[in-house]
């Protein structure tokens, strides 16, 4: 069910506590952790506690965590000190977006140059 935690969701996983992670931020809807993969000096993955597969249906479903996320991905690049210097969200939606986790989740990437369009 939409927004149920899955029980072979990587993500829902680290929510639970199940999976570390290197957590950044928490709040009542989101947490944010660093990529185990980083591709810019700021990597960091800011997700929503409930699960839906992608970005839309999340929106979609539950417009005030999507609004949570994108708060949580300000907050992040403030904290990390990159919004001064500019910093991306990003939202891959699907496999052929690059897409390897389906829950729902913003990659804030900063501290390099971010080449546009991204590749």
């Amino acid at each position: 069910m939409a927004g149920e935690p899955q029980s072979d969701c990587l993500f829902c996983k680290i929510v639970s506590g199940d999976v570390p992670a290197t957590i950044v931020r928490e709040s009542d809807t989101t947490v944010a952790f660093r990529d185990i993969n980083p591709q810019a000096p700021t990597h960091v993955l800011v997700i929503p506690k409930v699960h839906y597969p992608d970005a839309a249906s999340l929106a979609a479903a539950e417009p005030q965590i999507a609004a949570d996320v994108l708060r949580e991905a300000g907050t992040v690049a403030t904290e990390d000190m990159v919004d001064g210097h500019g910093y991306r969200v990003v939202f891959n939606t699907g496999a052929g977006a690059g897409q390897t986790v389906f829950h729902a989740h913003a990659h804030v990437l900063g501290g390099r140059g971010l080449q546009w369009p991204p590749g």
